[in-house]
């Protein structure tokens, strides 16, 4: 009985498709370093936008390309405050005649 067992693949297994006639992308590496003194590749497609800043996969800490390209930062905007919001909806006038009449109106409750 054991000659007629059916052999069968486990899931997730091998494929059996070859590469025949597939054209693999264009790649190049890319070499970048740590602040911690670690260096490692990252593989590209040439057409793709490289970027400056990647994290580093042994500490997690911010990595700069090794070619000497410099990080485009992006500009970040101020955090915005409650005044801020505040002041885009009201004027100064406005708020400070709501702060007195709210002012009066707690002088009578008291």
């Amino acid at each position: 009985m054991a000659d007629r067992a059916l052999r069968g693949m486990g899931l997730g297994s091998k494929s059996f498709e070859d590469e025949e006639g597939v054209e693999m992308a264009e790649r190049k590496e890319v070499g970048f370093d740590c602040a911690n003194g670690h260096h490692f590749e990252i593989t590209f497609a040439m057409e793709a936008e490289l970027p400056s800043l990647w994290e580093c996969p042994r500490c997690g800490a911010e990595a700069t390309r090794s070619d000497g390209t410099d990080p485009e930062r992006k500009a970040q905007k101020p955090q915005r405050t409650h005044w801020d919001m505040l002041t885009e909806r009201r004027s100064i006038p406005e708020l400070e005649e709501l702060l007195s009449e709210r002012l009066e109106e707690i002088r009578k409750n008291d």
